[in-house]
Formats: structure tokens, sequence, C-alpha cells
């Protein structure tokens, strides 16, 4: 992608109505842009690296089995009723059709899935097995003040996996867990992040949270020093001890959801009659789990754990793109074609190939945190001066070298 062709621009100045500095540097860098408090559109760069994530995220649950399909934005009242979500989830939008039915705005899709598995599970054969989606969320968040960690409409994904008993259910769980793992490790964010037991609500005792440290974090959490498993301080009695290994000495931090998993149980099978048949005949509920990840939030605390006074710092398997090739000096038509050639060799590459002075270049190229410099001008001859992002080494490579330095 060329820079004089890439439809946002880069900004000085700080976003005033914004507190989190991950939205104020996505703001700033072009890869967002806010419409309302917890509504924002994702912009070309912002929409790549969303789409890096959630491409992380999909090779993992194809991993663990998940199905990927997509259920609808809108929810019949009926569906909402059923569950006694329709007057109890204060998160709800609700809207009236033409017709005069009332629907509510996708905030979570149990009352989706569960109709939808009932017309396709027959007996215990059919069991088990696991739908996924990644799509739209609305939320009627009060607290919509944090950028993208908190928004009104998100991106997300959610997994329900379906069982026939409790202790199959505990043996996917542990799958999801070590594939959430993996994505936080690509993603990043896996040594800022800790395996959180927070509450269960109606679902069962505790629901498990993946909390990543932060300064920006609205989540307080006690981490275990000896194996830091961590409490969310919403259930913490008067002691700690750690629900994992025992341990009595902790740490207190701050920190960002980054995602979770429930035990449903037969809390959204109950009210649909999703059962089975089992293999003495006889017709049992399903027991269900639900597993999330919010996209934007995930990308909002990937920026607040990598970031410096200039700008993003992605780790490379999020980035939008590979590097950000820089030409100074009238080398314009050597860096045309360095980047033909890169791109031929299916490198994703941002070119400057604007009339700018070296030193805005420079900062566009660390605010934009891309994990690659690649400077071409007279100095370098026919060599390529190649700097990471946040590292102050430089070195000069050949062009048949480079695609396996960065790539």
């Amino acid at each position: 992608m060329k820079l004089t062709k890439l439809f946002s621009k880069t900004s000085r100045q700080y976003p005033k109505d914004e507190v989190s500095v991950s939205s104020q540097l996505l703001e700033r860098a072009g890869y967002i842009d806010k419409v309302s408090a917890g509504v924002y559109t994702l912009l070309p760069l912002g929409l790549k690296t969303a789409n890096k994530i959630a491409n992380i995220i999909r090779d993992q649950m194809d991993k663990i089995g998940g199905q990927e399909c997509l259920l609808p934005g809108l929810i019949p009242k009926n569906l909402l009723e059923q569950s006694s979500r329709w007057e109890t989830f204060d998160a709800l939008f609700k809207l009236k059709g033409v017709d005069g039915k009332e629907y509510a705005l996708g905030a979570t899709h149990e009352e989706i899935v569960s109709p939808l598995v009932k017309k396709y599970i027959l007996s215990y054969k059919d069991l088990p097995f696991s739908l996924y989606q990644i799509q739209d969320k609305f939320r009627n968040e009060v607290r919509a003040k944090s950028g993208v960690l908190r928004t009104r409409e998100f991106l997300m994904k959610d997994l329900y996996s379906f069982h026939a008993d409790a202790k199959d259910l505990d043996r996917y769980y542990e799958l999801v867990k070590e594939a959430y793992w993996k994505i936080f490790a690509r993603c990043g964010i896996k040594d800022k992040t800790h395996y959180t037991f927070a509450s269960g609500g109606d679902f069962t005792k505790y629901s498990h949270e993946f909390q990543s440290e932060t300064e920006a974090g609205e989540d307080e959490i006690y981490v275990c020093k000896k194996c830091s498993t961590a409490v969310n301080r919403d259930i913490l009695d008067k002691t700690f001890e750690c629900p994992e290994c025992k341990g009595k000495e902790y740490e207190i931090k701050k920190a960002i959801e980054v995602g979770n998993i429930f035990k449903l149980g037969t809390r959204f099978s109950t009210p649909f009659n999703l059962s089975y048949v089992d293999e003495k005949g006889r017709d049992l509920p399903v027991i269900i789990g639900c597993y999330g990840i919010g996209i934007q939030r995930l990308l909002g605390t990937i920026v607040e754990v990598h970031h410096d006074q200039k700008g993003l710092k992605w780790p490379k398997g999020v980035a939008p793109f590979a590097a950000h090739l820089i030409a100074l000096d009238g080398a314009g038509a050597k860096a045309d074609r360095i980047y033909e050639k890169l791109l031929a060799e299916g490198v994703e590459v941002l070119y400057d190939d604007r009339e700018a002075s070296a030193g805005e270049k420079f900062a566009d190229a660390d605010l934009a945190g891309l994990p690659w410099r690649l400077l071409v001008s007279e100095k370098t001859g026919e060599k390529i001066e190649l700097k990471a992002r946040g590292s102050e080494k430089t070195e000069l490579v050949e062009l048949g070298g480079l695609k396996g330095k960065i790539a």
C-alpha cells in the first residue's frame, strides 16, 4: 500500500476526549475513527489489524474442532423471553420492526444457537460439537469511556460447545483454555495475562477470565505470587487463597479482561428443550459451554502492552503490514523497485511515497508501529537500511536477503 493512496492520515494532536493510551494512539495513527462514545469506525489500517487478530483466533478455534457459522444480529423478543432475559439483561438495545414485532440487537447469542442446535441433535451420537462466529455485538454500556477497550458495538468471537455430560464439558473447557493461551501468545500479550477466577453469575460457581495487566484496566485482580493465577476482586473474600495452588501471597494488579470462558450447564438448554437421547433411551438436557473474545478490546490491549512515547509497536503476528518503506534524498525510483519486488514476493509493505521531510516520515513510521522500517537513500547505496521498531540498531541488507529477515 502506498501512503499517498491510504485513506486515513496521521495526526499530531491527541484526541481531547480519549482517556486510554490505546485509543489515543490508534486515532492519531489513523487506525480508528470515533463516531460517538463507545462507537468506532475501523479504518483500513485498523481493519487489517483486526482481521489479523480474527484469523489467529479462527486458526485456534478450528484446531479444537470449532465450526464457523454466522448467526443473525437481530434476536426476536420471544426467544429472549423464553430464557427470561428480555427484562433482566440490562445492556440490550431494543427495537421494533414495521411488522410490530420487537427485537434486540445481539449482545450474545445463546438464544439463537440453542434453538438452532435443537434442530440437529437427536442422540448422544451427535455430541459433542462446537460452533463459533465472529460478528458484531451490541451492548448498551453505561461506562463506554475507555475507547476501544469498552464499546457499545464491537466484533466478538463467541464459541458454543455442546456435550452429553459435565465431564466432557470439563475436557473441552481445558482445550479452549490452552487455545486461548496460544492466541494470546501469538498476539504478544501472554506474558502479561493471567488466568483469573471470576463470578459465575447464574451459571456456575466460577467463570474464568483472561486478564492482561495494564494501568488502563478497569478490573482489579489479585495475582498469586506462586503460580500467577488470579482472582477478580469482585469475588474475593476477606482473605486471599489461590484457588489453584492454595498460595497466600499475592500482588494487586489493574487489568483488562481479554477473554472469558463459562460453563453454562443447562441454563440455555432447559428453556429451549434442547435435549438428546442417551444410550439407555433417556431424554437428557444438553450441557453447554461458551467462550468469548472481543476483537477491538484485544486490539486495544495489545496497544496498551506494546507502545512507547513515539507510538504503536505491533507484534509481528498482528501488524497490518510487515514493514514501513521510506525513500529519502531522491531515492524514489529505487524504493519503487524494492516495493514492487517485495509485493511480488508476498511481503506486506506500507510505502511512504509522499513528498515530505525525513523527520515527518520517521515520526509517522514510529506512530504507525510496524515491526520493521526500511530506509532507502543515496547513503544506503544499493542496500537497504533495516531497523526494528523500538530498536536503535540498524543494519544494511541486500534486497535479496530482505524477505528472510522481515517476513
